[in-house]
């Protein structure tokens, strides 16, 4: 269906019910804040996105143990909108941070640790 302004549309106004009940370093903001970079990402909207994903960063940093899985997420998202973007160094950067937490926190089978080794490897060659 990709209704991506309907999608934003809902996203934004639970944003608004948050910001104005919510501390404003709260960390379910910074879950509304990804959920909104993601629609742009989908929309390719790639400035929009990465605005929202390191707002999302930011609250993270702020609020949860650096090692917390949602920071390893926000370093995944932001890496992809680099590597969308060919901004290959950046990209490496973001991706080797999301590895790094996720390597200290989920077991070494895990999926998700394949996942962005993979995206690794993919954007080391397009360096």
């Amino acid at each position: 269906m990709r209704e991506y302004s309907k999608a934003l549309s809902f996203y934004e106004q639970g944003l608004v019910i948050q910001q104005t009940t919510l501390p404003s370093n709260h960390p379910l903001l910074a879950t509304s804040y990804s959920n909104i970079g993601s629609v742009y990402d989908s929309m390719r909207e790639y400035t929009k996105a990465l605005s929202y994903y390191e707002k999302a960063l930011e609250i993270y940093q702020k609020t949860l143990p650096s090692n917390h899985p949602l920071s390893a997420t926000s370093y995944n998202n932001i890496g992809l909108v680099y590597y969308n973007t060919k901004d290959y160094s950046k990209a490496l950067s973001y991706y080797e941070r999301a590895l790094n937490i996720k390597q200290r926190t989920l077991p070494p089978t895990h999926p998700s640790i394949k996942s962005v080794k993979e995206s690794i490897e993919a954007v080391k060659k397009k360096l």
